[in-house]
């Protein structure tokens, strides 16, 4: 063979093994704009995960079938953390690995304060659907579509200063949980004075399932607020339903949603009256809400993989960054689906912070037909009316 020959194809095959180096190293693999998260698929915060993963993929499908962002596709990678803010690192840098430009950050908190950290350090964009810790968009980068935990806990403390005067009122709380402990202090800070006397308190740590103090203590309250998920509260009522007590009614926050549907719980077993603070109206039967929620449970099975606010924020979040990168390519910025994730960080974050922009949205109050008004400050938390 002709030496000169042999040259030629050597070159050109290190020119590829350069070029597939290349891309394994952008982790850009398709002409798509990439958009990253995690949360719980698995575990006990499971169902909060699912409806995010679904609904979110909802939105993408739609966006796609649309046309994508002026012919440019959109794909949603989500990776399982467990709620366990351990895996977040890992699953991190393998979203960023396989391209991540744009994030939905993570469904829960405690692994959401492990996700601010590293996407500050990349400037990766990101809009949170449920991560409520007031600590989540504390870098320029992060945003929130759900309510802090601050605002959560001053807005329930509002109801209950309306509501419930002249009630003997308990509060039920995870001392150790980011979630949980945040809700209560901005609660007990913003509560009427008038209840203070009479006010009881428990609390519990880890991974508490039987709660027979904490009843003992509760059970001469009338109205007992829990800022805490699901599973735990639902433990408390299914064991002080064989207490005799003077319970009425359990107020959670958004951690309650999805309580009807856990597997060997029996909501209608419960005699008291179950209510939540919730940014969406889950059992809207005309408007903006109710036709997402039709569209959802035609998609998904709503007894094995049941929608929740989460689920919806989800939904709110990918429309959310697609019109705010809508906004953006008519102010003349360039967004393909190579731009990198640093920049579409500095694309967004524009947008975001305008005077200007106002997301229409399912969560949030929606009047009629009409979809909600929603906006974020200038700490990257969520402007909207609670329903």
């Amino acid at each position: 063979m002709n030496k000169t020959l042999i040259k030629v194809i050597t070159l050109c095959l290190c020119l590829v093994l350069v070029a597939s180096a290349f891309v394994g190293c952008s982790g850009k693999k398709d002409e798509t704009i990439d958009i990253g998260l995690t949360g719980p698929l698995t575990g006990g915060a499971s169902i909060y995960g699912i409806a995010v993963r679904n609904a979110a993929q909802i939105a993408v499908d739609e966006i796609n079938e649309a046309g994508g962002l002026n012919g440019i596709k959109f794909k949603l990678d989500m990776r399982d953390d467990v709620h366990n803010a351990e895996n977040v690192a890992n699953l991190y840098t393998g979203l960023v690995e396989d391209g991540m430009q744009v994030s939905l950050g993570t469904v829960t908190t405690k692994p959401g304060l492990e996700f601010k950290n590293l996407s500050k350090n990349d400037n990766v964009f990101f809009l949170t659907p449920s991560a409520t810790g007031d600590a989540i968009p504390e870098f320029a980068n992060g945003y929130q579509m759900c309510f802090a935990d601050s605002n959560q806990g001053t807005a329930a403390a509002k109801f209950f200063n309306e509501t419930y005067q002249g009630k003997k009122v308990g509060i039920f709380y995870k001392a150790d949980d980011e979630y949980s402990k945040g809700i209560y202090d901005n609660f007990k800070a913003a509560l009427d004075s008038s209840f203070t006397a009479e006010l009881k308190e428990a609390n519990f740590t880890g991974e508490a399932s039987t709660f027979d103090s904490q009843i003992q203590t509760l059970k001469g309250c009338e109205i007992i607020f829990m800022p805490i998920y699901y599973t735990p509260a639902s433990q408390f009522m299914t064991q002080a339903n064989g207490v005799d007590n003077s319970i009425t009614t359990y107020y959670g926050c958004d951690g309650f949603d999805g309580i009807d549907a856990i597997e060997g719980f029996d909501i209608t077993k419960i005699p008291q009256e179950i209510s939540m603070l919730s940014h969406f109206n889950s059992t809207a039967t005309e408007g903006p809400a109710a036709e997402f929620i039709k569209k959802y449970n035609d998609k998904y099975d709503e007894t094995k993989e049941p929608l929740n606010q989460f689920g919806a924020a989800a939904y709110d979040c990918v429309y959310a960054i697609y019109e705010a990168l809508k906004v953006a390519v008519e102010n003349g910025k360039e967004v393909t689906a190579e731009t990198s994730a640093s920049d579409m960080c500095e694309i967004l974050k524009e947008v975001f912070n305008s005077d200007s922009f106002e997301f229409r949205g399912i969560t949030g109050k929606c009047e009629g037909n009409e979809k909600s008004h929603i906006s974020w400050s200038e700490d990257g938390t969520v402007v909207k009316e609670a329903n």
